[in-house]
């Protein structure tokens, strides 16, 4: 009972939300990086493709906190702030985006170069191809490493009390260092940070079993179309073969 009036405590829940608002924000700004970076690899161009590779080492190769602290206390000296929220937020989120960059670049190139090939032959253009055709299959291999390294990074946003962010973990120490009840108030952390862990792990699966298209159940009439397609395609190209 000595965690739940911290659990309830107005101070607790105001830390949890700038946890999840650190996280989502970091999150989402990582993916879009990341996507970035990801097409930036790929390009056949080393102006495009020598960058990213650099900006992947970089970061991937220093620790966050590192990062976070030199966006925080190093860029004043060059002039440019940021406030402590901004500061975590700019760390996480080019952290985030050199991880996310390998994970999106994995998927996209585990798809069949025949699959932009069909596109093209049914009149699409590159762009249609990419997000009609390629990003749709890739998705089902990006999704689940992605919600895993949502969950790290929710984990991680907690270094941001390092650079006097009021989260979830420094309301924590915070407190327990005002009443020296340290058990109840990181019990009480402990607790929301799994309430979110399992809301992230579940929303993961569902998203997982959306686009799991082998588990979907068709009507027979989509089944017989798709059927007929297939042979249609099939006799053209044993037509073409023909020739």
């Amino acid at each position: 009972m000595g965690a739940l009036k911290y659990i309830m405590a107005e101070r607790f829940i105001s830390g949890a939300g700038i946890t999840l608002a650190l996280t989502v924000i970091s999150m989402v700004a990582g993916i879009i990086l990341g996507l970035v970076l990801a097409l930036m690899k790929m390009s056949r161009s080393p102006l495009l493709r020598v960058p990213s590779s650099l900006y992947i080492f970089l970061f991937r190769g220093t620790p966050v906190l590192l990062q976070m602290i030199f966006v925080f206390a190093a860029l004043p000296q060059l002039g440019i702030r940021f406030s402590p929220f901004q500061s975590a937020v700019i760390a996480l989120s080019l952290n985030e985006a050199a991880y996310m960059a390998e994970i999106i670049r994995a998927g996209l190139q585990s798809i069949d170069r025949e699959q932009w090939t069909a596109g093209r032959v049914l009149g699409f253009r590159d762009a249609q191809i990419f997000r009609y055709i390629v990003l749709p299959q890739a998705a089902r291999i990006i999704i689940p490493p992605t919600g895993n390294q949502f969950i790290g990074m929710l984990k991680t946003s907690a270094l941001a009390s390092v650079v006097a962010v009021s989260d979830l973990l420094q309301t924590a120490q915070r407190t327990a260092s005002a009443n020296f009840d340290y058990v109840n108030t990181l019990i009480a952390a402990a607790a929301y940070y799994l309430l979110f862990t399992t809301v992230f792990t579940f929303l993961q699966d569902r998203v997982e079993r959306r686009m799991d298209v082998t588990k979907r159940r068709r009507p027979a009439a989509e089944i017989r179309n798709g059927a007929t397609a297939v042979g249609a395609g099939v006799a053209a190209v044993e037509g073409v073969k023909s020739r």
